[in-house]
């Protein structure tokens, strides 16, 4: 109980204080649960600061659980985070090698590839999680991404792309975050456009933007102003 309220906290409350106090008494009752110290990795590496910790949390809850894809992942994510790509990439290889059929595997991947700008790779792996997830609306959207990437570069696929998410989230198809509709948009350079979608996503409180510091796609907002009072507004530490 103590683990899950460290996680409610700090997703849905923004109470990253208390998030701690909760994970810390979960792991001094239990230090052998894996899944304690896997949902205390997320929290960390997502909000910045502690990437160190988040990635020994990360590795720990694999040495409890070696076997749990879910808990692999999340070992591979912490690397993500602290943008350290090459070995976030060997990780999720090997876990894929292992459960291909994992489409959260897949789909976090691509956001790995994506950092390290190995724009190809991410695609496929887009598709595959698409696929193996039988999600619908995420393939008509990396299937656009796809096409004009082909067509005409990176840029031009990334637009493509918010187009597909802005029409699914008018038509109400799915489930589409604001704040992927603004990491799309800053990892382009529209700035005005990204610091848009950042505040519809903060007013409808969505848990993406804890990573709104260790994000990839937000390194270059970094030196606007705005950043740094959204980040005193969700209260990162």
């Amino acid at each position: 109980p103590h683990a899950v309220l460290g996680g409610m906290k700090s997703e849905f409350t923004w109470d990253f204080a208390g998030s701690d106090s909760e994970f810390r008494k979960a792991i001094e009752l239990d230090p052998s649960d894996a899944t304690a110290h896997q949902w205390f990795s997320e929290g960390l590496c997502m909000i910045g600061g502690r990437a160190q910790e988040a990635i020994e949390e990360g590795n720990r809850a694999h040495q409890l659980d070696p076997l749990s894809p879910i808990i692999a992942a999340q070992q591979a994510q912490a690397y993500t985070y602290d943008h350290q790509f090459d070995k976030a990439i060997d990780l999720f290889k090997k876990l894929i090698a292992e459960n291909p059929s994992f489409g959260r595997a897949h789909k976090e991947l691509a956001f790995t590839y994506w950092g390290a700008r190995k724009y190809p790779e991410a695609i496929q792996e887009w598709k595959s999680a698409a696929q193996l997830e039988g999600d619908a609306e995420f393939l008509e959207w990396v299937n656009a991404v796809d096409a004009r990437f082909r067509a005409s570069g990176w840029a031009s696929a990334v637009r493509g792309g918010i187009e597909v998410l802005l029409a699914q989230r008018k038509a109400k198809r799915g489930f589409v975050p604001a704040e992927f509709i603004a990491s799309m948009y800053a990892d382009i350079g529209e700035r005005d456009k990204a610091f848009q979608w950042l505040d519809t996503a903060y007013q409808e409180h969505d848990g993406q933007l804890m990573s709104v510091r260790t994000s990839f796609a937000y390194d270059s907002l970094h030196s606007d102003p705005r950043f740094a009072a959204l980040v005193r507004k969700i209260g990162l530490p």
